[in-house]
């Protein structure tokens, strides 16, 4: 995928979460400051089959349906007329490996915080904390307002 380098791109995790939200509206407002466009990105992939050899399973996914939905998600989050002006990806694979791909020749990557505690986080990782030391551009991590 060839992009231009002079553009002042900010790529956006968004996954569902209100972390990821608050991600996409503090990338939405860093694009207004420096004149950059807005990526919001959004992976999928079914859970537990790297590695499995267990029977075939239905892995029939609606695409444009997810496509949709991330619209609508984004169009709820930002609003329609701000929503308009962001392009929405959705790709299959691991959330992280996607992530620093689109990432590649980015202004910045803006993720949220989930944050799980202790034992779960050290077992797991976590996306955030694997594209916060693998990326090539800068990279913010967001948290959700507390409520």
């Amino acid at each position: 995928m060839d992009r231009d380098v002079s553009e002042r791109r900010v790529v956006v995790g968004v996954d569902g979460s209100p972390s990821s939200y608050e991600a996409l509206r503090w990338g939405v407002r860093y694009a207004g400051l420096v004149g950059g466009t807005v990526e919001a990105v959004a992976a999928w992939e079914l859970p537990g089959l790297q590695g499995w050899s267990g029977p075939a399973v239905d892995m029939d996914v609606d695409e444009e349906d997810a496509r949709q939905r991330m619209r609508q998600e984004l169009a709820d989050v930002l609003g329609a007329d701000e929503a308009g002006a962001v392009t929405a990806r959705l790709a299959h694979g691991n959330a992280a490996e996607v992530l620093l791909r689109a990432a590649e020749g980015a202004e910045v990557l803006v993720v949220g915080r989930r944050g799980r505690g202790g034992f779960a986080r050290a077992l797991l990782g976590s996306v955030s904390q694997h594209v916060s030391h693998h990326a090539s551009c800068p990279v913010v991590i967001v948290r959700a307002k507390e409520s």
